[in-house]
């Protein structure tokens, strides 16, 4: 019996900087419809990684395979059109443009539609717009421009805009950074959610371990570039090295208690 090939194969990938080497002969999998984490201390070499799979930065070895063809090296908006899509820790949209508007415009770029100068954005696929901002729960505040919205809804209004590139692959730069605890449960299940009805594949990086343990099916821990640890989230807990990057005699499983989502 054939073992299927996973929708994202990192092998043997290396970064380095002036000698420093952020990513070290790092490799892992991520298959369809499995949420999985990188976790790992600040210089861990994360955002490394995130920036070299989504083309903004070009590794120095290894290969990265997307759906079974390669994908290092290619320009963001190649990677961005076969299917792999991000959010960032800091959200970003278009503040003056309302929150349907701002989904609009990352349809219209889908579609190659954008120099259509003489066509109204507002003309174009609002219904789809209206679709993805109540498939992330922000149909109510469509017509808001995102200037005054909270900022725990601008991070939805942002996953809105990656979901119009209908990716297969979604790349999650701390998907709740800067949220309370209820928001980032609402967060995190609303993404859940998604692997599970489209069977998306999402490798996010997360801070907050509640987030981490609650919602991630594999975590993938990471130190001074190079994977230390993958598995599932009861053994990444105990793991005793894990726990000695992050606390040294502390438990990542006491961690995640004291943080238990509601």
């Amino acid at each position: 019996m054939t073992q299927s090939m996973p929708l994202l194969r990192v092998s043997h990938v290396a970064k380095a900087f002036d000698g420093f080497r952020a990513l070290d002969d790092v490799s892992f999998d991520v298959d369809a419809g499995e949420m999985v984490a990188l976790i790992g201390p600040n210089g861990a070499g994360k955002s490394t990684c995130f920036n070299v799979l989504n083309g903004q930065l070009k590794p120095d070895a290894g290969s990265i395979a997307f759906d079974g063809t390669e994908a290092a090296g290619l320009a963001p908006r190649t990677i961005w059109q076969k299917g792999i899509a991000r959010t960032f820790q800091i959200a970003a949209t278009f503040a003056s443009l309302s929150a349907v508007e701002n989904v609009q415009l990352a349809l219209a770029s889908r579609e190659r539609e954008l120099h259509r100068w003489w066509k109204p954005i507002a003309a174009m696929h609002r219904e789809e717009a209206l679709d993805l901002l109540d498939r992330v729960g922000m149909a109510a505040a469509a017509e808001r421009t995102c200037g005054v919205l909270a900022y725990g809804d601008i991070k939805r209004v942002e996953l809105a805009i990656a979901l119009a590139s209908r990716p297969r692959l979604l790349l999650m730069d701390e998907p709740t950074a800067g949220m309370s605890s209820a928001e980032r449960a609402s967060m995190m299940a609303l993404v859940k959610q998604l692997v599970v009805d489209q069977r998306l594949a999402v490798l996010f990086t997360e801070h907050s371990m509640d987030a981490v343990f609650g919602y991630a099916d594999r975590v993938i821990v990471m130190a001074r570039g190079r994977v230390i640890a993958a598995g599932a989230p009861d053994a990444i807990r105990r793991d005793a090295k894990v726990n000695a990057v992050y606390f040294g005699a502390g438990s990542l499983l006491d961690e995640t208690r004291d943080q238990a989502l509601p």
